[in-house]
């Protein structure tokens, strides 16, 4: 199998030739025909997070080792199986769930692999969708996407339950009750098309770029500000147009985070998403004064996901722009996507998989 691995981080990816892995017990092997490429996979490639006030969360520090092949938003079709696995056959399509857990812990016994401290992530840990192929642990890891475009289905693994996921945190909304979006990438848009399918009708999108404010019109948002406005808060305020209580930062850098966070009334709650880093400094009295709710969200479950494909299926859930690219500029949609050239969410592709 061909891999776009990252072998030093910050250099360009390296194409790899590897033998297939052989499925052994529950494991399936699966044809990579599509792959996502999101803002998680330049902080991988990039090898360091910034955890705020100079310091910073190296890749090695969360288990990975190199070479290894990014990429969490995976589609193929299963070419091999172990002798336990079970529910699958060669030739099926399938979207890859990727946030293995440990399977033993009580949050992996509650379905939420994604919450388990010894995450076995396919595309971080494991080597996922820039690779040709990707060996998942069982079969319950793979959901049918049905009809729904490949290319789209490959971001629900990422994109898709992330924002779902989030979206639950504020709990339960009433649909006229203005939710205010930081950024309006691949996330962002994501998280529009979700709540315009879920009902609600007054959503706020702040992002830096004119495109990107254009297609979160399009997608659904009702209101776009400048992220660039020096009376950003102002704005939000009257495009909220009373008490804001429910807000989503897909950057999550610190002025964002400042301006969600003093944005809310009493009551409101701020789900943290974004990976870019920094710090909050908050009033701990302004916390009392001005009770609020902060949370951070990270990814999404095997149930979000099948939600998602449901709603997809449905035909309730609207497609953000794609941006199909060839499997082998992997290193082309890296730059893109760092440089902020992409509206919506990259795919790479192997049309010859099917």
């Amino acid at each position: 199998m061909k891999l776009w691995a990252v072998v030093t981080n910050g250099e360009p990816l390296q194409a790899l030739n590897e033998p297939d892995p052989t499925p052994q017990g529950a494991e399936v092997l699966v044809d990579v025909s599509h792959c996502g490429v999101c803002h998680s996979d330049v902080y991988f490639w990039k090898g360091e997070y910034n955890l705020g006030h100079g310091k910073v969360l190296r890749l090695t520090d969360r288990g990975v080792k190199l070479p290894r092949a990014p990429g969490h938003e995976v589609v193929g079709r299963v070419v091999a199986f172990g002798p336990e696995a079970t529910g699958v056959k060669v030739g099926d399509r399938r979207i890859v769930y990727p946030w293995i857990g440990c399977g033993v812990c009580d949050r992996c016994k509650a379905g939420e692999d994604n919450m388990c401290a010894k995450q076995a992530s396919i595309g971080v840990v494991r080597n996922g969708g820039f690779s040709s192929r990707v060996l998942v642990p069982h079969s319950r890891y793979l959901v049918d996407p049905g009809e729904i475009d490949p290319a789209v289905a490959a971001t629900y693994a990422c994109s898709g339950i992330t924002v779902l996921n989030a979206i639950r945190k504020l709990g339960t909304m009433d649909p006229t009750s203005p939710v205010l979006l930081i950024g309006a990438g691949g996330l962002g848009l994501a998280a529009i098309a979700m709540l315009t399918s879920l009902g609600h009708q007054n959503i706020i999108a702040v992002d830096v770029d004119e495109a990107k404010r254009r297609a979160a019109i399009d997608t659904g948002a009702t209101t776009v500000l400048d992220g660039n406005a020096d009376d950003l808060q102002a704005q939000i305020a009257k495009a909220a147009g009373g008490t804001l209580l429910y807000a989503l930062d897909f950057v999550n850098c610190s002025p964002t985070a400042k301006v969600a966070f003093e944005s809310l009334g009493k009551g409101g709650k701020l789900v943290l998403v974004g990976a870019t880093g920094g710090e909050l400094e908050i009033s701990l009295l302004s916390m009392i004064l001005v009770p609020r709710t902060i949370t951070g969200s990270q990814t999404g479950t095997l149930q979000d996901l099948k939600d998602v494909v449901a709603m997809a299926r449905s035909g309730k859930l609207k497609s953000i722009p794609i941006d199909h690219m060839p499997f082998d500029k992997a290193n082309e949609a890296l730059v893109k996507l760092n440089e902020g050239k992409v509206t919506g969410r990259v795919v790479l592709e192997r049309p010859e998989v099917g």
